[in-house]
């Protein structure tokens, strides 16, 4: 399961990557077997090249960052690779209606328990696989 992480700031895009990273590897089930952060990115347009370059499974978006917010850059890459999978990330739960407009796959509030966020990350890679 090859993650994108995709968020403005650069703290949560580092905390995010070693909380995968670390759960991948003290969980001895396959359930997390084979995560592997590929890359990040410090907005949409940074986003939509890394999809393009590395192929994801799973993107996890922010939804407001400067330039290309996470609610066009879902559109597109929806659009362009609807077989990755994007799970908006944000911290206000009234961006959930705009992002499922925007096509995402799931939608999960910043500062969630970990487990929740990585159970949502494991379902959603599921879904159609």
């Amino acid at each position: 399961m090859r993650v994108l992480i995709c968020d403005d700031e650069p703290r949560i895009r580092e905390a995010l990557k070693s909380l995968l990273s670390t759960y991948a590897l003290s969980k001895p089930d396959e359930t997390f077997f084979g995560l592997e952060v590929i890359g990040t990115a410090a907005d949409g347009r940074e986003a939509i090249q890394k999809v393009e370059e590395y192929h994801p499974d799973v993107v996890l978006m922010d939804a407001r960052m400067p330039g290309l917010d996470g609610f066009e850059a879902t559109r597109i890459i929806k659009s362009r690779w609807p077989q990755v999978k994007v799970i908006m990330l944000t911290m206000y739960s009234e961006h959930q209606t705009a992002a499922v407009a925007a096509g995402v796959d799931a939608f999960q509030l910043k500062g969630c328990q970990a487990e929740m966020l990585l159970e949502t990350i494991v379902k959603t890679y599921k879904q159609n696989t």
